[in-house]
């Protein structure tokens, strides 16, 4: 197993990454908060996958081994905190709504310069006052660790659009149709019918980001229409699939 990088304070700073690169699992003894001003976020855990477009960012708590991956032209953000700080009291990875002030402290203050003038100390406290009131969002992948939940979610992760219910999909999994809705209920917080919704706007994000048509991610991705797609999604994300791309 390859050893886990360790950087003890987590970096402020912008980063470029292209369409697909990954930084390599690591951790900080800091907090960090990271953000995609552009592109799709994809960060990865022993415990699931969390992603976030322009609306969203992730917070990572100290300690957490995590990796990042790119879904479009990534402008990434990185906001490092002590360990110390914690504004929202979360000890476990998190998505949080990032409004448009809230966006705007973000960019200004990893754009830098880094130096901690008075200036800057006051614009880390309002950045800190707004990531208190950022109210937090349930838009995660957890990974599954019972063989047959694993199965099925692999299967769905393959192909997103595969139209069985929780029946058939639990028969070819080995198990009964309660046996697996007790199993995404206990290990992955949530029923099959929002998990698979989760699946789906994860999938959809991605496709968006690498620029493909709307009506083709709702076929892809196995919404009954075009517009069930782009509702559904509108309601997660506050904007439209067709907008996606435009947000930088």
């Amino acid at each position: 197993m390859p050893e886990i990088r360790h950087t003890p304070e987590a970096p402020t700073r912008t980063q470029a990454l292209a369409p697909g690169e990954r930084i390599d699992a690591h951790r900080h003894d800091d907090h960090q908060i990271v953000y995609a001003g552009s592109g799709v976020l994809a960060v990865t855990t022993d415990a699931g996958t969390w992603f976030a477009p322009g609306t969203r960012a992730i917070w990572v708590p100290a300690g957490c081994v995590h990796a990042h991956r790119a879904h479009g032209h990534l402008d990434l953000h990185l906001l490092g905190l002590p360990a110390d700080t914690n504004p929202l009291g979360l000890a476990a990875p998190t998505v949080l709504a990032v409004a448009p002030l809230l966006r705007e402290l973000i960019l200004a203050y990893t754009r830098g310069p880094h130096e901690d003038t008075p200036e800057r100390l006051r614009l880390r406290a309002v950045l800190l006052d707004q990531l208190r009131a950022s109210p937090q969002q349930p838009v995660q992948l957890p990974t599954p660790t019972d063989p047959r939940l694993a199965a099925v979610c692999d299967l769905l992760h393959r192909d997103p659009a595969e139209p069985r219910g929780l029946a058939a999909l639990a028969a070819d999994a080995g198990a009964g149709e309660r046996t697996l809705s007790r199993l995404f209920r206990r290990e992955l917080g949530m029923t099959f019918p929002q998990w698979r919704t989760q699946l789906r706007l994860y999938h959809a994000l991605r496709m968006l980001a690498d620029g493909m048509p709307v009506t083709a991610v709702a076929h892809r991705c196995g919404w009954s229409s075009t517009s069930a797609f782009i509702d559904v999604f509108r309601r997660a994300f506050g904007y439209t699939p067709g907008t996606h791309n435009r947000r930088d």
